[in-house]
């Protein structure tokens, strides 16, 4: 497909709330990566700062993560060590293929974020639906953050402080209420109030030590395993067909780096669709052999009884184990006012766009709504962490948007980006390339019908 500088859908009056609002929201940028203005001069003439090598890294950097807790709970659910396995070898082709799909979306509609893509390729309603679902998937992993945060400082306090005995008598300093929120108003809300987060580079560099270090624990608890972790059964296939589709939502969670993977791809000193593949290709292996190595080797030391949150099955007064509780605390406090501004742009270019007002107008009042929608998704999401005790019922929610950005809008991109060609006679690498974007729209939708409808009937209502 030839490239041009203009969208593939280019008449702003299909999608015309504020263009000029939507231009300047640049949502969402990796915390990595430097990018050049976006100009039909300065797109794919090498003047990006990235090195192949380096975006290697930086989509690593933003696949691992929290999500990484959730692999060993995910392989029980999927019915075994071979079942889990298949599941993500399976789902990787997908992965892969819908961030390749991106960056030749991105080149062909000349833009650099994620939503920015869909919406030049895709039109107004898609490139709502996208936004509001970034919105939302970031809501939602802030709650899973601050529940992380619960779940790690229940064990250390455990580890540190010796509970008196009689049942009711607990420190009140000890409470799981208490110590979330007094973390998230002395630490989370102060970092979350800045125009800008300037310290995203650090805090991604701090995630990747982290979670390699709780792979590292895991896999050697496994290999030299403590006397008292005995598995109490391991299953070796699905107790239903329908169970190993209860694990799907946890590896899009892990795996999702999509959103942040088109500035990364436009940050490229070369930016070439075949380049990228090979990056994305080393990256979700690196990825794969993490998560599997976490998954399995969790999964194995204690089977059937694993918890969601695979380091509250060990011991409270391991050492080692409580180091990666200090690390995933860390990164989680780091991380979460970066979701929090990603999801607070996407709420401000819808603003602007319904509104009409364009950024240079409407900068007087912007410190005000910045404060007021920052204290208020700070509650909301403060609130729900506090009564949703258990990650794995936040994780089936956003696990299934996350499904959708991984295959429903690259799968829409590449239908609509195919059906704007013109050309005299379809060949059928042009079919096959319609039908593969068709199947991944399906395949998404599915998946996010399926998880998101047994996350509401099953556990939240149990």
């Amino acid at each position: 497909m030839a490239q041009g500088t203009g969208s593939i859908n280019s008449d702003y009056k299909d999608w015309e709330w504020s263009a000029d609002a939507g231009e300047r929201a640049r949502l969402l940028q990796s915390p990595s990566v430097e990018t050049v203005p976006k100009s039909g001069e300065s797109q794919g003439n090498g003047l990006g700062a990235t090195s192949a090598l380096g975006a290697v890294f930086i989509v690593v950097n933003a696949a691992l993560g929290a999500g990484l807790l959730n692999f060993p709970a995910a392989f029980s659910m999927a019915g075994g060590v071979a079942a889990g396995i298949a599941l993500q070898m399976c789902m990787l082709i997908f992965i892969i293929g819908g961030l390749v799909i991106l960056a030749y979306c991105s080149q062909a509609s000349n833009e650099r974020t994620y939503q920015e893509v869909v919406w030049a390729v895709c039109g107004k309603v898609p490139g709502v639906l996208c936004e509001v679902a970034i919105a939302i998937y970031t809501f939602g992993t802030c709650i899973a953050f601050l529940i992380i945060i619960g779940d790690q400082e229940d064990k250390i306090i455990a580890a540190l402080v010796t509970e008196p005995e009689g049942a009711g008598s607990s420190r009140w300093y000890t409470d799981r209420k208490f110590t979330i929120s007094i973390t998230a108003f002395l630490l989370i809300l102060p970092l979350s109030i800045p125009k800008e987060i300037g310290f995203q580079k650090y805090a991604s560099s701090l995630s990747v030590i982290g979670t390699w270090y709780v792979t590292a624990v895991i896999i050697i608890k496994y290999i030299w395993p403590d006397k008292e972790l005995v598995p109490v059964e391991i299953p070796t296939s699905p107790s239903t067909w329908t169970a190993v589709f209860n694990a799907m939502p946890t590896i899009c969670f892990g795996f999702q780096c999509h959103v942040s993977s088109v500035p990364v791809f436009n940050s490229m000193k070369q930016p070439e669709v075949k380049t990228w593949g090979a990056v994305v290709t080393a990256a979700m292996v690196i990825a794969l052999f993490v998560y599997t190595g976490t998954g399995v080797c969790g999964f194995l030391t204690f089977g059937a009884g694993v918890e969601q949150d695979i380091l509250l099955s060990y011991p409270s007064n391991d050492i080692p184990v409580a180091l990666a509780r200090a690390f995933i605390i860390l990164c989680v406090l780091t991380s979460y006012p970066i979701l929090h501004f990603c999801g607070r742009a996407v709420l401000e270019g819808l603003w602007l766009r319904y509104t009409g007002v364009t950024v240079e107008e409407d900068v007087v009042r912007e410190r005000r709504r910045r404060l007021l929608q920052t204290v208020s998704w700070f509650l909301l999401t403060l609130l729900l962490a506090l009564f949703i005790p258990d990650i794995g019922k936040v994780i089936s929610v956003i696990g299934g948007l996350a499904a959708c950005f991984i295959f429903v809008f690259p799968g829409l991109c590449l239908i609509q980006a195919k059906l704007s060609e013109i050309q005299e006679t379809r060949a059928i690498s042009w079919w096959a390339q319609v039908s593969y974007g068709v199947f991944m729209v399906t395949l998404g939708a599915f998946i996010f019908g399926q998880t998101t409808a047994n996350a509401i009937f099953v556990d939240l209502t149990a």
